[in-house]
Parts: structure tokens; C-alpha cells; sequence
């Protein structure tokens, strides 16, 4: 997988607002970024778990923990389908 690195600069007291350590700032951010792009349906369940660091069934106790459920409706699950029938599974 290609990565590319993103640096920012933090203010020490938003840290410390969101309870967020500075030794795990990078690993607290990515999983945090990675619940907000899936809430929004901006990633799917998979690539937001790829991008927590976590295996999925982790990143799905994860979110729970958060009180955010999946957003699976219909329209993800004809597109499930279609890509089973797609890939011959």
C-alpha cells in the first residue's frame, strides 16, 4: 500500500482537550479521523477500519464504544451483492 504523510501542528491545549496524549497523537487522530469519515459516509466500513490501524471486528467495537452504529442500509447491500456476482464468490 502507498502512503503519503500528513504533518500538522497542534496547539498542546487541544491535546489536551481531547485527551489525547502526545506520544499517541498520531495513532488517537487517525482513529478519530477514521470515525468521522465513516459516519459521514465519506469512507466505507472497511477503509475507515484501515485507516484506525484496527482489524475490523476491533474498529467495529471501537465505534460501538462511541455509540455509532454501522450504516449499512439497502443500497450498500444491492452493492454487496453486485460485487459477489462481479468477483464469482
Amino acid at each position: 500500500m502507498e502512503t503519503v504523510t500528513v504533518m500538522m501542528d497542534l496547539p498542546k491545549d487541544i491535546l489536551l482537550a481531547a485527551d489525547i496524549s502526545e506520544v499517541n497523537a498520531t495513532n488517537d487522530i487517525k482513529k478519530y479521523l477514521a470515525i468521522f469519515l465513516f459516519k459521514d459516509r465519506i469512507l466505507s466500513f472497511g477503509k475507515a477500519a484501515e485507516l484506525s490501524g484496527m482489524d475490523k471486528l476491533n474498529f467495529l467495537e471501537f465505534i460501538g464504544s462511541k455509540g455509532i452504529t454501522l450504516n449499512y442500509d439497502s443500497d450498500d447491500y444491492h452493492e454487496d451483492l453486485k460485487l459477489i456476482e462481479r468477483l464469482g464468490l
